[in-house]
């Protein structure tokens, strides 16, 4: 069993292979599961029975943020934001410019609001998914190694970023191959191996 409290920051650990992206693919419902339950602030996202407007509504209670950024490369920086606040929230363009406006001021890019993903470095690139990631307001926000795919020198402006979310009490689950900065991160760290969950330790 795995559970996260409302503000705590968790990481998974573990070598590759482990099924640490498999969890986080699971509560975004990107991967089927076979057994057990995920379950959101007490809404059970397996059941076979559950509507799809309630399901809809407990996957938007989390965001995720991959480790290849996944944005769009024909849409600026604020559209990568607000084309998906208008798609997935059904606000107005007005409102999603300025929530696209206040998340990349909180990522410390508001500078490249009419930038095009290729102009950017890739720590730019992975700070503006996850200003995107927080515009929908989500619950609880997943990382899927957030920095596997960044030069040495890029690695040090996404993991500030996290830690300015952890202070505003932002409930994450990470997995990450940084072990300094998970220990440093981390309310508990979740250890897994072959499929499993070795050991929970609490720091």
């Amino acid at each position: 069993n795995l559970y996260i409290n409302r503000g705590e920051v968790v990481s998974l650990i573990g070598p590759s292979g482990s099924g640490k992206s498999t969890i986080l693919r699971c509560i975004v419902d990107l991967e089927s599961i076979t057994s057990g339950e995920i379950l959101i602030e007490g809404n059970n996202l397996t059941d076979k029975n559950v509507d799809k407007k309630i399901k809809k509504e407990i996957l938007l209670k989390t965001g995720m943020v991959f480790q290849t950024f996944n944005l769009f490369p024909h849409l600026s920086v604020r559209n990568n934001i607000v084309k998906t606040l208008k798609l997935v929230k059904k606000i107005d363009t007005s409102e999603a410019e300025a929530i696209a406006q206040k998340m990349l001021d909180l990522v410390g890019l508001s500078d490249k609001i009419n930038s095009f993903p290729n102009e950017l470095s890739g720590g730019q690139k992975q700070r503006v998914a996850i200003a995107r990631a927080l515009a929908l307001q989500p619950d609880i926000l997943l990382f899927d190694e957030p920095t596997s795919a960044l030069d040495p020198e890029l690695v040090k402006e996404v993991l500030d970023i996290i830690r300015k979310l952890k202070e505003q009490k932002i409930t994450m689950l990470i997995v990450s191959h940084e072990m300094n900065f998970v220990r440093e991160i981390s309310d508990r760290i979740v250890v897994m191996e072959k499929g499993k969950i070795l050991e929970t330790c609490l720091l």
